[in-house]
């Protein structure tokens, strides 16, 4: 699904295509997107913009798309451009035209702010305990060659 494509005339060349998308960075991103959307609907519910059964197709069909991405089996499409897109297009596949509300009052910025914030929270932790576990490796490398001379060059 392209975003902006409609404003021209011509078919993107590929090589632009691929500066342009970023789905092979922000798929990592991916179950962190389903949850911010699975909140957002759930806002926008609460707001009475969506219906009940509205609000209840989305939240179950991103259920769907949440466990896919989890289980490895979401494929993705080349009109993928993003990982929001992505989520969008499978959605909408899933439920059919309710996928549409889920942008009311959000943009592509909220989502892609929302994700990087969810994805850090997870993250951040995971990245902690690799640099201890890096510190734990070059102290012990420091210990088992502490008498070792070594060049240093500026």
């Amino acid at each position: 699904m392209t975003l902006w494509g409609g404003r021209f005339s011509q078919k993107l060349d590929d090589l632009a295509w691929a500066l342009n998308a970023s789905l092979p960075v922000d798929q990592r991103m991916a179950i962190q997107d389903v949850e911010g959307s699975i909140a957002w609907a759930a806002a926008i519910h609460n707001a009475g913009i969506l219906s009940d059964e509205e609000h209840a197709s989305i939240s179950l069909g991103l259920d769907t798309v949440r466990k896919e991405f989890a289980s490895g089996e979401f494929i993705f499409q080349p009109s993928d451009e993003d990982i929001h897109t992505a989520v969008e297009r499978r959605l909408s596949e899933l439920i059919g035209t309710a996928a549409g509300k889920l942008h009311t009052g959000r943009s592509r910025n909220d989502q892609v702010a929302t994700d990087f914030r969810l994805w850090m929270l997870q993250a951040i932790p995971e990245l902690h305990s690799a640099f201890l576990n890096l510190q734990s490796a070059l102290v012990e490398q420091a210990e088992l060659a502490g008498e070792t001379i070594m060049p240093g060059y500026t």
